[in-house]
């Protein structure tokens, strides 16, 4: 009988370049199909960033069934385009419902301790790490030190989701919030990169977000200010689309933003999605992938969305002072 995980084989072998180098350039992001040429990776290599996150949707699976879970992540790592990136790119990653299991799924989806194990086991987590135990995928990792130091935080908005509706309707779970607690009070880092596989700041109802479980929304911004978290924005992905929004929220001594890029095989033309938070003229609905370039001598965080020829649609500028930081 077929195993229904991915061969070991497939054992981390990046591990330990994690935290060693300074970031410079950090491309990220989402919503890929397991199938097809996928020559956008070809223009993410060409950036030649220091590091891929894959924000989620990384395959579509949407089945109970791992032994088609199985093939789907095989299909992909035999794709000769992925398998140049992580040749030249070391990728770190979360998850989103695709991926996870099916859509819109959260805590209820039945299979989610082995679907987790075939993430971690494509990605290539390191045998003694904490996420083969734990329920769930969040973890951080820490590059560079003193004034270029970063912290990035992937959450797992799945694994413990509950239905929204009800008016304490959770997203993360109590063990991943207190991880979490910890993960913001003990950063000395100048930048912390939040990443959520969906969208914090936008509201259109449609969609999956934060907004639909707003207890956990306010907690997360309260989080971030009373702990004094500085230098934080997030990253997200889900829409099939590449956006960049700010907002100020209530206790927070700075504008939040949510950088998004999302669509690597396929993407959303429809427009009329009403974001009064969404900065003028970011919204590109074909495929792309977001960069984050780290200006240190500057002290500027330049944000960048790429169509699939790699070509820049789009680019902002936000300064560390901006976020909170030095």
């Amino acid at each position: 009988m077929k195993s229904s995980i991915i061969p070991i084989i497939l054992t981390c072998i990046w591990s330990t370049t994690f935290g060693q180098e300074t970031l410079n350039r950090i491309a990220f992001g989402s919503c890929g199909l397991h199938f097809g040429k996928q020559k956008i990776w070809k223009k993410v290599i060409e950036k030649e960033p220091d590091l891929w996150i894959a924000l989620g949707d990384n395959i579509y699976a949407d089945t109970e069934d791992m032994e088609k879970m199985a093939a789907k992540y095989a299909q992909l790592a035999a794709n000769p385009n992925f398998q140049a990136l992580r040749e030249k790119v070391p990728i770190i990653a979360t998850w989103d419902d695709h991926d996870f299991g099916g859509n819109d799924q959260g805590k209820y989806y039945p299979k989610k301790e082995e679907s987790q194990k075939q993430f971690l086991t494509f990605f290539r987590e390191p045998e003694g790490s904490p996420r083969w135990k734990q329920e769930g995928v969040y973890t951080s990792y820490d590059y560079g030190e003193g004034d270029r130091k970063v912290r990035i935080i992937l959450l797992d908005t799945r694994y413990h989701k509950d239905n929204p509706g009800p008016e304490d309707a959770d997203l993360l779970g109590e063990a991943q919030w207190s991880w979490l607690e910890e993960q913001f009070r003990t950063s000395d880092a100048v930048i912390n990169i939040i990443g959520t596989s969906i969208q914090f700041i936008n509201e259109f109802k449609p969609f999956e977000n934060w907004a639909k479980f707003p207890k956990a929304m306010q907690r997360m911004i309260d989080l971030i200010a009373s702990t004094g978290l500085k230098g934080a924005f997030m990253i997200s992905g889900d829409v099939h689309y590449g956006a960049l929004s700010k907002r100020s929220y209530e206790p927070m001594s700075y504008e939040l933003y949510d950088f998004t890029s999302s669509g690597l095989t396929h993407g959303n033309q429809i427009t009329g999605f009403k974001n009064p938070f969404r900065v003028v003229g970011s919204r590109f609905g074909f495929r792309n992938f977001g960069t984050i370039e780290l200006d240190w001598e500057k002290r500027d965080v330049i944000m960048r969305i790429h169509d699939r020829l790699g070509t820049r649609v789009f680019r902002q500028i936000v300064s560390f002072a901006e976020i909170g930081s030095k």
